[in-house]
């Protein structure tokens, strides 16, 4: 089968296309024929810590399509359900899914908006509800809104009941996802927010703040914060990995900063969620008050093509690999 390979060295990161065999499904396991998979930024950033130097790995994080076979012991599924999940390799023809992140695909659904929710919403249902606890009239303040977190933050926030400020660069997108009822956009690349939030929020300051963005932000996100508050790191896509703290505002206001990451989960630990993400947010895919963003969907052999559209900053929402 034909599938996308990261290799790194000490001077950066490469795709390759290899020809490989077809996996075969391990007990837990099911194999899947990939039908879309989707482009994350942190997975071709080099130096973000998801590929060693001098290592090689077949590349993609999450896709769906349909189960062709089952491992030992898998029960509940049967060839032919159509499946999304978050899988290593899934920019490949046939990848293996662990059963406990397999997810059905809701009918309204096509594979390649399916392919677009599990990784970037199961990071965002931990942004905003296992770790940050966004409540209903709570205000969420989400940095780099228009990226495929931000824009999974602003619509499960808004099913959540919450407000959402968020920052872009562009006016051009934050005035697109008005659509998706984002409250209050802010122009802006630069760590200078701190008095819009502020008057948007009549003087209290966000509930959570969801930093995609990196250190540039870091501190003005925290000053941002209203008493308790929240802030989740999700990435630093300005290569900026250290910021200042403001001990005293963190002190006084009870402050929480947290991290989102797989990369130290174990198995069980990152399936840990994946029953209250289908009970709680699944149902708003299935009625359509979650609908996918996907910005643009390239063919298979056009990934070149897709990786240089991510790297240029001009999608708003997902970019999506065609595989079937």
């Amino acid at each position: 089968m034909k599938s996308y390979w990261m290799v790194s060295d000490d001077t950066g990161s490469r795709l390759e296309l290899r020809d490989v065999d077809t996996p075969q499904p391990g007990p837990g396991q099911v194999l899947v024929k990939m039908h879309a998979a989707s482009l994350n930024r942190g997975e071709f950033i080099h130096g973000h810590g998801l590929h060693a130097a001098g290592s090689a790995k077949a590349a993609g994080m999450e896709g769906a399509g349909e189960i062709v076979q089952l491992g030992e012991g898998v029960t509940g599924w049967k060839a032919g359900d159509r499946v999304m999940g978050r899988c290593p390799g899934a920019f490949s023809q046939y990848a293996l899914m662990d059963v406990r992140e397999t997810m059905p695909v809701p009918a309204r659904l096509t594979l390649e908006e399916a392919a677009s929710i599990p990784l970037t919403f199961l990071v965002t249902h931990d942004l905003l509800v296992l770790q940050g606890q966004l409540q209903a009239g709570q205000w969420l303040l989400v940095n780099g809104v228009s990226s495929g977190v931000g824009v999974a933050s602003l619509q499960m926030a808004k099913v959540l009941g919450a407000k959402v400020i968020g920052t872009s660069g562009s006016q051009a997108k934050l005035d697109q996802l008005q659509a998706l009822g984002l409250d209050v956009g802010i122009c802006t690349r630069a760590p200078d927010f701190h008095d819009a939030v502020m008057q948007a929020t009549e003087g209290k300051g966000a509930n959570l703040a969801v930093n995609t963005v990196g250190g540039t932000v870091f501190a003005e996100s925290l000053r941002s914060l209203a008493f308790q508050g929240r802030m989740g790191i999700v990435g630093y896509v300005d290569g900026t990995l250290t910021a200042p703290i403001d001990l005293e505002t963190l002190h006084a206001k009870r402050l929480v900063v947290f991290g989102v990451s797989n990369k130290l989960r174990t198995p069980a630990q990152r399936a840990d969620g994946i029953a209250k993400f289908a009970a709680q947010i699944l149902p708003a895919f299935a009625d359509g008050r979650i609908q996918p963003m996907i910005d643009r969907a390239f063919e298979f052999d056009a990934m070149p093509q897709a990786k240089a559209h991510m790297e240029s900053n001009q999608h708003t929402g997902k970019i999506v690999l065609r595989i079937g």
